[in-house]
């Protein structure tokens, strides 16, 4: 595996042990490569994360060895890495690290950190997110494109309520991931409630190839808007993250001219790094805009009240939400 290395990472110096440690087989890539990809794409990275609260998604062996999700802050972490004090549903508590520099991801990349998972907060306030996150989740029988598909209609409806904007990415398997930057003035349940109005007024849309519908069972081939990911702790793989799949593939920041154009194989450890030198990072202007969740909000609203659509299940660790449905699969509660 050899010698200890130690890679310069925006004026950090960080120590990489077992450099050679191989953690894509099927590709040959290994511990340092994977350092030095997140050093080639560092600025679009920590602008991903920055400030972020950050759940790390480790393979210490590599992809095919054993994995975990580390939420709190690692023991042995720098004290020049600071964290966010952050509450779970359940009512736990735990310090999170919050990414502000470069080095940080490489550091993490020493502990076999594959993917980065950052909450929609800053650690200045951690119960206000300032993004809303819409994932296009492709279920068995539907395919990237049918995602492209929803991806476009649903730009139509986020600049129709509001004039949002949405940053698209690929998800590093068949979805893809919108990104709307917000105001941080809205609770985890508000933000929620918009993606929910969002979801339902592009399901209205285009009925026969995108649902809501949260059991399994009734959703058919079709592209699955994941409403939950903007509840409290659930997060999304940041844009850069490699992703934990054979051929290291990467959630690759788009344009939305390139929604359609590129393919998730298009992006992956070995090539994202020329990508990033030539054309840099295209969500570079994210962190400029911060849009109103205030026409979504109305849209719930007269969901509601017009229609009887009120809340839609939340995860199963989460403990019964004030309007929530009943959480029991429809086919079980049938026999009930």
């Amino acid at each position: 595996m050899g010698e200890a290395v130690e890679l310069e990472a925006a004026g950090r110096t960080v120590r990489l042990s077992s450099p050679g440690r191989i953690f894509f087989p099927e590709r040959g890539f290994t511990k340092l490569d994977l350092a030095q990809y997140y050093i080639a794409v560092g600025p679009g990275i920590l602008r991903a994360l920055r400030n972020r609260p950050t759940t790390l998604e480790r393979y210490p062996e590599g992809v095919t060895g054993e994995n975990f999700f580390q939420k709190r802050a690692p023991k042995n972490m720098p004290d020049w890495i600071p964290t966010a004090h952050i509450t779970f549903p359940s009512g736990r508590s735990a310090d999170e690290m919050c990414p502000t520099e470069v080095a940080a991801v490489v550091w993490a990349a020493q502990f076999g950190t594959l993917t980065f998972h950052p909450w929609p907060v800053r650690r200045d306030d951690v119960d206000r997110p300032d993004e809303l996150r819409i994932d296009l989740d492709p279920q068995p029988g539907t395919d990237y494109a049918d995602a492209v598909r929803a991806a476009h209609e649903l730009r139509e409806v986020l600049h129709e309520y509001g004039g949002l904007r949405g940053w698209p990415k690929t998800s590093g398997g068949r979805g893809l991931h919108v990104f709307v930057p917000i105001r941080p003035d809205w609770t985890f349940t508000q933000v929620r409630r918009s993606a929910i109005a969002a979801a339902r007024e592009l399901e209205r849309r285009m009925p026969d190839q995108v649902t809501t519908a949260w059991w399994k069972e009734e959703r058919g081939a079709k592209i699955f808007v994941d409403y939950n990911q903007t509840a409290r702790d659930r997060t999304i793989a940041s844009a850069y993250s490699v992703r934990p799949r054979p051929h290291a593939p990467v959630s690759a920041p788009l344009t939305w001219d390139e929604v359609g154009v590129a393919v998730p194989r298009d992006f992956d450890l070995g090539t994202m790094p020329g990508r990033f030198a030539e054309v840099g990072d295209v969500h570079a202007d994210m962190d400029e805009h911060a849009f109103s969740l205030e026409a979504l909000l109305e849209l719930a609203a007269r969901d509601e009240h017009d229609h009887g659509l009120g809340d839609l299940p939340y995860p199963p660790e989460y403990p019964k939400m004030p309007g929530e449905p009943k959480r029991v699969q429809p086919s079980r509660a049938k026999k009930t």
